[in-house]
């Protein structure tokens, strides 16, 4: 196990095409991408793969492309948070490159957040309201299934997703984790189907099977676990503290990269 260290280290992402992790320290306002480390000027979120060489971020109140080759950051669109005190949080693409990012309020005022999609477009869509923490984000292999967090409801919840429109049905609990435990937070779905959540306050990530069942627990050594992904059989785990990186008996695909086709100058 190896570590990397960060003042709020979020959203780790498998770049297969440059084979590279990307992952965000929100408080240190940097994107990490492979070994460099690029200032964004602003808390940074949430990231995913676009082009090569570009990234696409969630800055606190806007949408951003990083050039990771001169760290130029360009915004594209603002987050319309509608209220003081918000910011983006974590993101991730879906099979068809759109990319779903959520909110939430710095004092977590009850159902001020929202979660939104990007098309590939350029259009900002809502998806969501009445959150209050989003976190995790995941799509099982054929993109029909859309694993959620909103942490403060100590579950995932599962949608029915059209992976054609991005169109979510039939939103239902998937697994729940006790207050005692940790709060879930970010989440990755493996090659089998199964739920890897990690626990903010507990240490440590759980793997829940495709029918909910909690069947596999991963300790991490800090206690303020926020998310995870898979590159192959290794498992990229953030916390609060900074990153690990853990070999485990599953594999799980890489990120889906964003489809917008416009980079800007």
């Amino acid at each position: 196990m190896g570590s990397q260290a960060a003042r709020l280290a979020e959203g780790p992402r498998w770049d297969a095409d440059a084979g590279e992790l990307l992952w965000v320290d929100i408080h240190g306002e940097a994107l990490h991408a492979g070994e460099r480390t690029i200032a964004c000027g602003s808390k940074v979120c949430a990231a995913a793969p676009w082009r090569p060489g570009v990234v696409l971020v969630a800055l606190a109140d806007a949408l951003a492309e990083v050039h990771v080759a001169d760290g130029s950051v360009v915004h594209l669109t603002e987050v319309p948070h509608g209220r003081a005190g918000m910011r983006c949080n974590d993101g991730a693409c879906d099979v068809a490159g759109r990319f779903w990012i959520g909110t939430m309020a710095e004092d977590l005022t009850p159902g001020a957040a929202a979660l939104y999609r990007y098309d590939p477009d350029g259009e900002l869509r809502t998806v969501l309201t009445g959150v209050t923490l989003s976190n995790g984000l995941g799509w099982d292999t054929s993109g029909r299934l859309m694993y959620y967090i909103d942490s403060t409801t100590q579950r995932v919840d599962v949608f029915d997703c059209d992976p054609a429109t991005g169109t979510l049905a039939n939103r239902r609990p998937f697994a729940t984790v006790s207050d005692a435990d940790g709060i879930p937070d970010g989440l990755a779905v493996d090659d089998d189907g199964g739920v890897w959540v990690a626990l903010y306050g507990g240490g440590e990530v759980r793997r829940f099977a495709a029918d909910g069942t909690l069947d596999a627990r991963v300790e991490v050594p800090a206690a303020k676990t926020t998310a995870c992904c898979f590159a192959g059989s290794r498992l990229y785990v953030t916390a609060a503290e900074g990153l690990f990186a853990l070999d485990v008996p599953y594999s799980g695909p890489p990120a889906w990269p964003y489809g917008g086709s416009e980079v800007r100058a």
